[in-house]
């Protein structure tokens, strides 16, 4: 149940350094995003991929204010909707990684080739099929926003949204930065290729929950 006032959910001291705590830490460590934020760093380096970081922050942040607004009811009432949702996942990262492998990068003082990095509104968008993002969203707004009564109130829900809009951007920008890094090792066509398929089985293995959810189930 959503409440417009404070409630219980509401954060104290403890409980908002864990959630700052667990954005870092979730939003730091590999997944679809940072794969491809890397390789965009190898590709098109950092300033061509800074719209790419903000579409993750700020998309991921919309994305987890419309699920603790209450987005998962319409998955409970609608079960049909979370088996879609997994299609379009797993197509749209087997798409993602055929790009990534067949990216046209620029090398260091070489003319610019084809390709372009991620814009602001695909990287937004990617957060609605990103299994790792819907992970992290409902597990975010289940433990920092909700209450043990099972209620929520609009201030929680906005605050979980706004640590990880804050907590994102910097978290995501190692992988750029890493990613330019590397450019300088990268200084062949067939390293840049290899480099380029590496991430793209990287994003395919993401897709390994999804697929086979009971793997690793205990």
């Amino acid at each position: 149940m959503l409440s417009f006032g404070h409630n219980v959910a509401d954060m104290n001291y403890e409980i908002f350094l864990a959630l700052v705590a667990f954005a870092f830490v979730s939003s730091v460590t590999p997944g679809p995003n940072n794969t491809m934020l890397m390789a965009s760093g190898v590709n098109f380096g950092v300033w061509r991929t800074v719209p790419h970081m903000f579409g993750i922050g700020i998309g991921f942040s919309f994305m987890i204010f419309l699920v603790g607004m209450g987005l998962m009811q319409l998955f409970d009432a609608f079960p049909v909707l979370d088996t879609v949702l997994k299609v379009v996942s797993v197509i749209y990262l087997i798409w993602l990684a055929y790009k990534t492998a067949t990216a046209a990068p620029k090398l260091p003082d070489a003319p610019q080739t084809a390709g372009k990095p991620m814009t602001f509104f695909q990287a937004a968008a990617f957060q609605w099929v990103n299994p790792k993002a819907w992970t992290m969203a409902v597990y975010a707004i289940t433990n920092y926003a909700t209450a043990p009564d099972n209620t929520r109130s609009v201030w929680a829900v906005g605050t979980v949204a706004l640590v990880f809009g804050i907590v994102n951007f910097p978290s995501v920008s190692i992988w750029t930065v890493l990613g330019q890094q590397m450019r300088r090792f990268l200084t062949s066509p067939t390293r840049l290729r290899a480099f380029n398929w590496t991430m793209a089985g990287f994003l395919l293995l993401t897709l390994i929950p999804v697929v086979f959810p009971n793997l690793f189930a205990a």
